[in-house]
């Protein structure tokens, strides 16, 4: 067995997906004809996003939908990059809430940002 993808349940996929884009530089692909589904480009394992509506109509009801302004979930995306203190400002320029500014913790350095559709994303630097 293998990890394939995280799939975020969110309002609007085509605003989520450029703002990973412009906060992140992560490109999109995949995104279905409808606009419910889309993936960032991340690798092997892939990040994706679909709509709340897909969600509810696949789930019924179990399915709870989070908000973004709701308490963090018990996750967090994170994010490896070069410079966390750019990352961190461009993210925050694209939308991104500031949760944790550039700090230095164990040798790393890292941030905390909340993206727009609520997830919380640690920016790291080994």
């Amino acid at each position: 067995m293998s990890f394939l993808k995280t799939v975020i349940y969110v309002d609007s996929v085509e605003e989520v997906l450029d703002f990973y884009f412009q906060a992140f530089g992560i490109s999109a692909h995949d995104m279905t004809d409808e606009g419910d589904y889309g993936e960032l480009d991340t690798g092997e394992v892939k990040l994706a996003f679909a709509s709340h509506p897909l969600a509810q109509s696949q789930f019924k009801q179990n399915y709870i939908r989070c908000h973004p302004k709701q308490p963090l979930l018990g996750f967090e995306i994170n994010l490896s990059c070069d410079n966390v203190v750019q990352s961190y400002d461009k993210a925050i320029e694209a939308g991104a809430e500031p949760l944790m500014p550039p700090h230095s913790k164990g040798g790393k350095t890292q941030a905390y940002v909340r993206a727009i559709e609520g997830t919380l994303i640690s920016l790291t630097h080994d």
